[in-house]
Parts: structure tokens; sequence; C-alpha cells
């Protein structure tokens, strides 16, 4: 695929000043070398060893989340609000006595047992990818191994970057698609969590940015994540990378300045870093932004990107993206199927899967945790009792829902525990400061939902607990994937509940023979569960007491703001008028309801197909029709045979809806038509021209008419009176005799009794 914009060779100016600043340093060199011999030997063996020389150097980290909003102290002061910490403190503070039975985290005798854990023989599953292949361009000779990124034909600034950031040998990812990249190829990549695939866009892009046009200044690479933190991460990396050059990027997500990020746009960076939704309201709403002349478009979790819930917003992108670009799709689990990206406008994009055996470092420790039915109640208890005795810092700790990690992190504050919260009901500020609290290991366990599952690189995670057994495969290979990361060691323990174990039972024959030969159960002491059982149960009030307080904290912010709003109308009534009015790509009404059409199409994906379900739901369904079959016994034998018939046809339309949508003809037609809905209806006809006949409303001149012209055409409806011809007479002379003329509500018997 040709670029969108032109190399140009680096200008005159450039060469010499390189050139200047290489004998500047030679000068500095041979000036700080010119005292000893034996000191210049000593330098020239530390040249010859690229990997040691980088290891003595303090390199950079490449993350740094708190420079991009302010402090969490100077919000609370702006909002006149309290913070969750201090709101624990004084719930402490307040506390009249001490907890009883509380704990030693030092000294705790009885330690937990490990066993191995069995699943059930089930048969695996062959995929066929021969359809998928096809699509893809061959990717034979695709070298996945370099020495060095020297090898990789990068420019010096790069190699720079890369050795202050501590980068020695390139990993295999990186190996096989910097290479591609800078041909300008499209790529669909797929390597283990940790693997370095977020270097390996950036470094190619850079690369080519570095012979841009630079007389034109405009938007040439655009790269979308989910989640605004990863936008972050992402963007602080290629800051780092270019540190070195005069590449601009910019950062557009949400619960960020509208204003700043409308500034940064209309100065034309090259690189900007966003998430869908932020990037579309600017292209909507922005004066003179747009993605005319983008020549790269980078999607970082594509299959995340490419679900339901941003399906719609990618599809927009894509359109206002030039058609000759090169896009780049990126992820851990990339998807099989290839519908989604042929709808990107890939050609012939090449498959590159670094260690496409092992979805999982090889690592990484799994373990499981047995919580029984009678007591799930306790699993927060079970929770503290691992987080005290076991894994007592750089944990990460994923849970079901925003509430449930804000009350995960109350109940760690209460018992002296330092921890982090991070999900959607926090402000971009207090989300960012998590992270960087983490980070430097201010706070040991960081509670988070799935925001914190994909992407995001914590140096030195050592533990990923999943108290909320994961939905599927995906999510799991994500969340085990913030431990054990480039090499390092990790423990991945998940909480399974009797519910939950089917779940697991198919993540585990997803996931093939890997997680079955090396998943071990860990019993934890029931001395430890009973103490912080009375633990918890005693902080209850204390938690009522912290939770009350914000929602308070939360009606006063609420009516200050509308208030604060209502006195800016009236002030400035004309200048807000004047402005022209925002749109929305999707409004908050139209989100809410594609969630739920896509929760739907969902559930019914999973009825039609193969739907995990918990043993309990099994066994609930098949008591509740057992109890329904033996109602029917009971009833009378005329009802039973009403709800016969209606079964029936309720069957007959379910299946007349199938065979028009198959066949693509119209609901209208009655060729899927019952012989006993048939017959019902000509039976309903039969008595009422009966009636009619009776009543004198039909002369018995029509009703010769009738019986002898269309002998032939109504062959069908002859037979259908004489099948029912005796039971209408029968009827008639039963209704003449006893009631005197007057209808019995057993006039006509069920469809099913014929």
């Amino acid at each position: 695929m040709s670029p969108s914009f032109v190399f140009d060779p680096p200008s005159d100016e450039e060469i010499e000043l390189s050139e200047h600043e290489e004998d500047e340093d030679e000068d500095e060199a041979d000036s700080g070398s010119e005292s000893e011999s034996e000191e210049e030997e000593e330098e020239e063996e530390e040249e010859g060893n690229t990997e040691a020389r980088v290891s003595k150097k303090k390199t950079q980290s490449p993350w740094d989340f708190a420079k991009y909003t302010e402090s969490v102290a100077e919000e609370h002061a702006r909002r006149s609000t309290t913070s969750v910490d201090e709101k624990i403190s004084k719930a402490l503070k307040q506390r009249s006595a001490p907890l009883l039975a509380a704990p030693d985290h030092s000294s705790d005798s009885e330690p937990d047992e490990r066993e191995d854990y069995r699943l059930e023989e089930e048969d695996e599953e062959d995929g066929n990818d021969d359809d998928n292949k096809s699509f893809f361009a061959p990717s034979e000779g695709t070298s996945f191994h370099a020495d060095s990124f020297l090898q990789l034909n990068l420019s010096r600034p790069l190699l720079r970057a890369c050795e202050a950031l501590g980068y020695a040998k390139p990993t295999p990812i990186q190996a096989a698609c910097i290479p591609l990249a800078l041909t300008g190829r499209d790529i669909c990549g797929s390597a283990i969590t940790g693997s370095g695939k977020t270097a390996a866009f950036a470094l190619p892009t850079l690369e080519r940015l570095l012979f841009r046009p630079k007389r034109m200044r405009a938007i040439r690479v655009l790269i979308l994540t989910p989640t605004r933190e990863l936008a972050v991460q992402v963007h602080s990396m290629i800051e780092k990378l270019a540190q070195f050059t005069d590449i601009r990027c910019c950062l557009v997500v949400g619960g960020l300045s509208t204003k700043v990020q409308e500034a940064a746009l209309r100065s034309m960076p090259d690189i900007v870093v966003a998430t869908p939704g932020r990037m579309i309201d600017h292209l909507r709403n922005s004066m003179s932004v747009d993605l005319d002349d983008l020549a790269v478009l980078i999607l970082d979790e594509a299959d995340r990107l490419l679900e339901l819930g941003f399906n719609a917003e990618i599809q927009e992108l894509v359109r206002l993206c030039p058609k000759k670009r090169q896009t780049m799709l990126f992820s851990a689990t990339m998807t099989e199927e290839v519908d989604e990206l042929i709808k990107l406008s890939l050609s012939k994009p090449l498959r590159l899967s670094a260690d496409p055996s092992t979805k999982r470092p090889a690592t990484l420790t799994e373990e499981v945790v047995r919580i029984r039915r009678m007591r799930e109640v306790n699993q927060e208890a079970v929770l503290l009792a691992m987080c005290t005795k076991t894994f007592t810092s750089k944990v990460i700790i994923f849970s079901g829902t925003k509430q449930a990690a804000h009350r995960l992190k109350i109940i760690f504050g209460l018992s002296g525990l330092k921890a982090a919260e991070l999900h959607g009901n926090l402000t971009q500020a207090q989300r960012l400061e998590a992270l960087e609290q983490f980070r430097k290991q201010q706070v040991d366990f960081l509670v988070a939902t799935d925001v914190a599952a994909r992407g995001l690189d914590i140096i030195g995670v050592q533990t990923v607990i999943n108290f909320a057994c994961p939905r599927d495969l995906t999510s799991y290979v994500h969340r085990v994937g913030r431990t054990a990361r480039a090499g390092r060691e990790g423990y991945a323990v998940t909480f399974v509940t009797d519910n939950d174990r089917s779940l697991l039972k198919a993540i585990a024959k997803r996931a093939g023979s890997k997680l079955k030969s090396c998943i071990v159960a860990r019993i934890v002491a029931e001395q430890s569960i009973l103490k912080w059982s009375n633990i918890i149960e005693q902080m209850e009030d204390q938690i009522a007491e912290v939770l009350q307080e914000e929602r308070e904290e939360m009606a006063l912010r609420k009516a200050e703001m509308e208030a604060t709003k209502a006195e800016n109308m009236i002030a400035h009534k004309d200048e807000i008028f004047s402005r022209p009015k925002r749109t929305w790509f999707v409004t908050e009404k139209e989100k809410k309801l594609a969630a739920k059409a896509a929760k739907a199409s969902m559930d019914k994906n999973k009825s039609s197909g193969r739907e995990v379900i918990s043993a309990e739901q099994a066994e609930d369904l098949r008591m509740k029709e057992k109890r329904k079959r033996e109602r029917e016994k009971n009833l009378p034998r005329k009802k039973r045979r009403k709800l016969e018939a209606a079964r029936e046809m309720l069957e007959d339309e379910e299946q007349d809806d199938k065979q028009v949508e198959a066949k693509g003809e119209n609901k209208k037609e009655k060729g899927g038509m019952s012989l006993v809905d048939l017959a019902y209806r000509r039976a309903k006809a039969v008595k009422a021209v009966k009636k009619a006949l009776d009543s004198g409303k039909i002369v018995q001149k029509n009703k010769k008419k009738s019986n002898n012209a269309p002998r032939k055409t109504s062959s069908r409806t002859e037979e259908m009176r004489e099948l029912f011809q005796t039971d209408m007479k029968d009827k008639k002379t039963k209704r003449r005799g006893v009631g005197g003329g007057k209808k019995s509500k057993s006039s006509f018997k069920s469809k099913s009794r014929y």
C-alpha cells in the first residue's frame, strides 16, 4: 500500500546539526579520557558490550500518569469535597472500641494448603482457519528474531530513545512488525501480554514521520484505544520514544479539558492518541479539525474496539479517514473472524502472531480458590485473609462491578491496608492518581474493574486476584496478563463459586491443556476466614456511614452544579445561545438503548448456540420443567388438549418463521400452514354457512349454485365439509333439543381433537 505522504530525506541543516552534536560528544569523550590509559581500555570494553552498558545506566520509565491532570487534592478543594481516604480516617477516629479478634498479620500459624484442581475432561474442538488464511496475505519468511534495534533500520534518535528506556533487544513481535510496517503494509498483529506491542507500532510510525514534509502540518497518525488509561499510557510511551525528535503528539480522551484538546488539535500535531467517542466529538464540533491527510490508523486492543460497544464509532472514524492509508491492528486476543476487518478496508493484511502456541506466559502460576455455596457470604473474608497473609503487596484485585470495587476499597481502608480503586465512577484525576500511586508503590493493592484489564503495563505486579470470575476466556487472558510480564514471575488467583464452575470449565476447554495441567486449588485456613468474617461484620456500620456521607456529598455537589448552571444561563445568556449547537454521534439515551440491544443479541446468540449456565440454574430449569409437566398431567382432559393444541400452534409458527427467513419469502404466505389449522378454519367456515342458512340469510338457490358450480376447484373444501358434516349435525340437534336455541359453551371442540 502506498503511503499518503512522501518520504523526504533529511535537510542539510539537520545533517550538519547531527554531525556537530557528534563532534561535541567526541570532544567531550576525548577530554574525559586523557587521564589514564586503563580507563580508555575499560570504556572500549563497555562499548563492545551494549547490554551491560544499558543495565548500568539509570533507564527512564515509559509511564507517567501524574502530569496529565490536576492533583486530586486540588480537585477536591475546587469542588469542596473530601476524598474516601479522609472519610475512612474519620471513621477510624470515631471508632469507640477496637475490633474484636483483630488479626496479627505477622503470625499466622495455620498456612494455606494447595492441591491439584481437577476439571472434567471434555472433547476439545479444533478450529478451522482456512477461510481466515485466505483473507490474509502470506507471511512466509517473516523473522521474529533480531539481536538489536540497529538491525531494524531505525534512525539514530529512535535508537537513542530505546537506549534511554533500557530497550536492548527487540521482542519477537517487534522484530517481525517493525520492518514490515516501515514498508506501509497493513498488519494484524497478536502476541502475549507484556510483549511490547506498543513499541512495535510506535517505532515504525515515528520512523516514517521523521521523513514527513515538515512545511505542511497535518494529523498523520491516529491511534485509537478502548480506555482512557490505555490512551494515556500509549501517549506517554510515544513521547518518551520521540523525545529526541521534533514529532509532536496529542492526547484526546474524555474526562480532560475539551478546550485544551481543541487548541492542541488546531495546532495540527503529527500523532493523535484518542478514545473513539471524544475523537468523533472533536471532528463534529471543533473547527479546523479533520483527518484528510491521515496516513496511518492504528487500533490498539482491536478486538475490544470491534465489539458492539465501539463498533458504530469505529465505523464512523474509518469513514472519515482517507482510503489510501496504512492500518494496523494489535491485541493479545485477536479475533479469528475477518468480517469486521474487511469493513475496515484492510488491503491483504499480514497476520503476525508471536508465540501463537501459548496465550499466557510460561512464568505465570494459576490458582483457584473454591468458594462453597454456604461460604459465598464470606468471600470478602477469604480475600482479606489472603491479602494479609500470602499476597501482601503489588496486587491487582478485579471486581465485577463498580459498587463492589468501592466497597472493597472501604473495607481495605478500615482494615488498615493501603489500597486504591480504579473504576468508572471516579473522575479522571482520581483514576490517574490511583494508577500513579500503585506504580510508585504508595499503595499495595489496586481494586479495579475491567477498565484496568487491557493494556496497562505496570512494572512489578506480582499477583492478580479475580475476586469476580471472568465471563470468558478473553477477559481471563487480559486480566492475568497484568502480571508475569516480560519474563517476570507472577500469580493469578481466581475465586470460583459453585455458580462459576461451568464458566471455569468453558475457559479451561477453550484454553487447552495448559490451563488444565497447571491449575492449582488453594485452600485458605478456616481460622483466618472466621476472624475476618467477624471483623467485617463489626465494620458494617462504619461502611454504611461512609457510603451515606458520600451520597449526601454527591447530592450537595449536584445542587451546587445546577445553581451554578442557572447563574451562568442568566448572566451569559446571549453568549451561550450565540454559540453553535453541539451535535453528538450517539446520545446518552441512544448509548443505553444500544447497550441494551447488544446485551439482548448476545443473550439470543447464547440461547441459540452453546450457552454457559451455572449448575444451579440448570437444576432450577430442569425442576421447573418437571413441575410444569406434572401440573399438566393433573389437568382435565379438555384443558390438557387445549394446551397441547396451543403448543403445537406455537411450534408451527416458529417453523414457519424460520422457513420464511431462510427462503426470504413474505410472512403473509400460507405455505407452512399445518393440516390441523386448515381443518380448524374450514370447519368454522362450514359452521357459519349452516348458521346463515338456518336464519334465512342465504337463499336455497344460492346454496345449489354453490354446491354445483365450483366442483373441480373446491375439492379441498368438499373434503373438509364431508369430514366435519356428521359432527356439525350432531351438535345442531343437541343444541336445539336441550338449550332451546342457546349456544352451548362446548358447541365446538378444540382442534386438537381432529
